[in-house]
């Protein structure tokens, strides 16, 4: 009788668009090994500005970024990735890692960190817990529809407006903001250009939060 306990089975990761940064040739051809076969679409970049035009190119789901790459500077990478794009999943790579502090420095700016070298297992435990926080990896209308309705309520909250202060400066009513701040309702483009008026935002800046 085989009283050993059943292997943990493999998380379960969407199909995601990865862009991944690093300078050694051999961990790019790597991780087209371990995630190609996965199925995901992975670009590899050399250098930062590789990475940039390759964001620029195509909005990726997810950067996994290495820290130490010869004289680039992993922190500025880091910064000018946030000054581009805020809401854009980032997952440290590292050999050098001092996960305690870079936790607390970077918290609030990546998602989480791996550690090389890690397993294929622990690659992929990651990028689950990132297409499940951030909705990645769905349809296309799907995540449009989930970041629009974040970026209503994060806006509205911010000027500390209650659903009732939103329907009655833009004329949606309750009900459908509510579906549409909870990502069960797409707005209609009129809908939208109203709300973003009341707001006195740019609806082009939620879109492109979406990755459109």
């Amino acid at each position: 009788m085989n009283d050993a306990p059943p292997s943990p089975q493999a998380p379960q990761v969407p199909p995601l668009s990865i862009v991944a940064v690093d300078d050694d040739a051999d961990f790019r051809e790597f991780l087209h090994a371990v995630l190609d076969p996965a199925g995901h679409d992975l670009r590899t970049a050399a250098d930062p500005e590789m990475l940039y035009e390759a964001c620029e190119s195509r909005m990726p789901d997810v950067v996994l970024l290495d820290m130490k790459m010869g004289e680039s500077d992993g922190q500025g990478v880091l910064a000018e990735i946030r000054r581009r794009w805020p809401r854009l999943c980032v997952i440290v790579v590292t050999g050098y890692p001092t996960l305690d502090s870079m936790r607390e420095t970077f918290k609030q700016d990546v998602f989480d960190y791996v550690a090389k070298p890690f397993s294929t297992e622990d690659l992929s435990r990651v990028l689950a817990q990132a297409a499940a926080a951030f909705n990645l990896g769905g349809r296309p209308q799907d995540r449009l529809r989930s970041e629009l309705g974040r970026q209503i309520r994060l806006t509205r909250t911010g000027r500390g407006w209650t659903l009732k202060d939103l329907s009655e400066h833009s004329g949606v009513s309750v009900s459908q903001l509510s579906s549409i701040e909870r990502g069960a309702h797409l707005p209609s483009v009129e809908s939208l250009l109203t709300i973003a008026t009341a707001l006195d935002e740019k609806p082009s800046a939620w879109l492109e939060a979406a990755g459109f």
